[in-house]
C-alpha cells in the first residue's frame, strides 16, 4: 500500500512542506483496517473514504483518505485538527465536508491528470 498526496492538496492542508510530525500522524493513520469507512456520492468508481483518527503534539487529527480499493493505495485528501468544522465532523451530513470533499476530489483528479502526485516517505501496513 503506497500513500500519496496532491500537491494542491498539499498545499492547502500543509502549506510548502508536510513536516516531519505530521508525516509521523500519517504513517500511524494510514491503516485500511484501523479507519472507518464513510459513506461519500459522486465518488470515482472503486475508491472509498476513510476516515482515521490520530494524535499529535498538537492536538488530535482527522485525517481523511480515499482508497482506491483495486490496489489498497491510499490518497490523502483531508488532514484536520479535531476542532475544525470538517474535523469535527467529517460526514457527507455536513454541508461544510460535502463542499470541501467535492472541491478536494476535484483538486485531486487535476493533479492525477498532470501527474503533480507525490508518494509520501512512509511506510504501511494494512
Amino acid at each position: 500500500m503506497r500513500v500519496f498526496l496532491s500537491a494542491k492538496i498539499r498545499k492547502q492542508e500543509f502549506g510548502r512542506a508536510v513536516s516531519q510530525e505530521d508525516l509521523s500522524v500519517i504513517a500511524r493513520t494510514a491503516r485500511i483496517a484501523l479507519g472507518v469507512r464513510i459513506a461519500g456520492k459522486g465518488l470515482p468508481p472503486g475508491t472509498q473514504l476513510i476516515k482515521a483518527y490520530g494524535t499529535s503534539p498538537s492536538g488530535p487529527k482527522r485525517v481523511i483518505y480515499l482508497l482506491a480499493v483495486g490496489d489498497g493505495d491510499l490518497f490523502l485528501l483531508f488532514y484536520r485538527d479535531k476542532t475544525d468544522p470538517i474535523g469535527r465532523n467529517a460526514s457527507t451530513g455536513n454541508p461544510a465536508f460535502r463542499s470541501a470533499l467535492l472541491k478536494h476530489l476535484a483538486l485531486l483528479e487535476e493533479d492525477i491528470a498532470s501527474a503533480n502526485l507525490e508518494e509520501l516517505p512512509i511506510t504501511t501496513n494494512p
